[in-house]
């Protein structure tokens, strides 16, 4: 079975791991994947693509000049031709559209993996809008929260070609990396909290601001890290320096040593006001860090509230920092709340498991499409 995965990236962000995860994990189960990734004349993020060839997976460039461009069609067509392409699975709403008419001509089964609903970006919106209409068309999409699959179904998509699987990360890899921060961010005394996200309002930076001017009160040798990039971080660092604590906030950019960030944090806190199923909780309870987050989307799924990390509702600053100050307080209980996530993901949301999953659904869709070919030629 070959299955070329298509992407439009803005960095590398959860959508990103998950597809390098399983791309990864399904060509050990013996499925061949192509990660097609567009480079955009106007920005051209490509890092997934730089990720993917590090681990050894096939990679081909998919250029594009603006929003619309037939001959980024043209290109995906002649890629489904010269890997003879079985699955063309998009991830995220540009993708979709692209793959929906590189299709067209073709007899291939069109699976997309739905990673979160309609962005609020003006520039997305476009797509996002057609995206409605041709995931109505697709064999199957895949969910990773149930708020996702009732946003689908509200517009119209059939609910049996709905499906849900869940991310998941590699353990194994994360639980071996060692610490790759040093010093570069802190001096060697303090405690280390980390957030790792894509730097827009809705994943509560400045929630964790607040908070971290309450936690620095009572524990001054604490250096918070916020791991990527986006719009908002102009304004968090606004808000850093007017609440005096931009000493203690470190900007640390996006890192290509993710699994080695994760070691090196005490606590990895997520304050998102909306979310999905977020990689990067999955990937803290891999490495064993305690993990704090809000009760949004698929998270509490994850994060069973004082077993394998503490919840919160959105938007609770004061909350946020009694549930970090009380993590750095007591060891003990941090320790315990990390060994717990890991096992926990270990079994219900390994990167294997996922894999599994999704090769489940790839032969149903092509069992479908066989039987109906054989169908109407009778």
């Amino acid at each position: 079975m070959v299955v070329l995965h298509l992407i439009s990236s803005e960095g590398h962000y959860g959508a990103e791991n998950m597809l390098i995860a399983l791309a990864r994990n399904l060509s050990q189960l013996g499925c061949r994947c192509v990660v097609g990734v567009f480079r955009d004349s106007r920005f051209q993020h490509t890092e997934v693509a730089e990720q993917a060839w590090r681990q050894g997976l096939t990679v081909e460039i998919v250029s594009c000049h603006g929003k619309w461009d037939w001959n980024a069609v043209v290109q995906i067509r002649k890629l489904l031709v010269k890997h003879r392409v079985d699955v063309l699975h998009p991830h995220g709403y540009k993708s979709d559209v692209y793959a929906y008419l590189a299709a067209l001509p073709n007899r291939v089964a069109l699976l997309a993996t739905s990673h979160n609903w309609p962005s609020r970006l003006l520039s997305m919106r476009a797509y996002a809008a057609v995206d409605r209409l041709v995931l109505r068309t697709f064999d199957k999409v895949i969910v990773v929260s149930d708020v996702v699959a009732q946003t689908l179904r509200s517009w119209g998509v059939a609910p049996g070609k709905i499906s849900k699987i869940a991310n998941g990360a590699d353990v194994e890899i994360f639980r071996r990396a060692t610490p790759t921060l040093g010093n570069e961010v802190a001096p060697a005394d303090h405690s280390l909290v980390g957030f790792v996200a894509r730097f827009v309002p809705e994943k509560g930076g400045a929630v964790l601001l607040y908070s971290a001017k309450q936690v620095l009160a009572a524990f001054p040798k604490t250096t918070f890290v916020l791991v990527g990039a986006g719009p908002s971080r102009k304004a968090w660092e606004a808000i850093a320096t007017q609440l005096e604590i931009d000493e203690h906030v470190v900007f640390a950019g996006q890192r290509e040593d993710m699994p080695g960030v994760y070691a090196s944090l005490d606590i990895v806190v997520l304050p998102s006001l909306v979310e999905s199923m977020p990689m990067c909780l999955l990937e803290a309870m891999a490495a064993g860090r305690p993990v704090i987050a809000t009760r949004v989307g698929a998270v509490p799924e994850l994060v069973v509230p004082e077993q394998t990390g503490l919840l919160l509702d959105p938007g609770d600053v004061d909350g946020l920092a009694r549930a970090i100050a009380g993590l750095l307080a007591n060891p003990q209980l941090a320790y315990r709340l990390g060994e717990n996530g890991r096992a926990y993901v270990a079994q219900h949301f390994s990167a294997q498991a996922m894999a599994g999953n999704y090769i489940e659904q790839y032969e149903s869709v092509l069992a479908s499409r066989r039987n109906g070919v054989a169908s109407r030629s009778h």
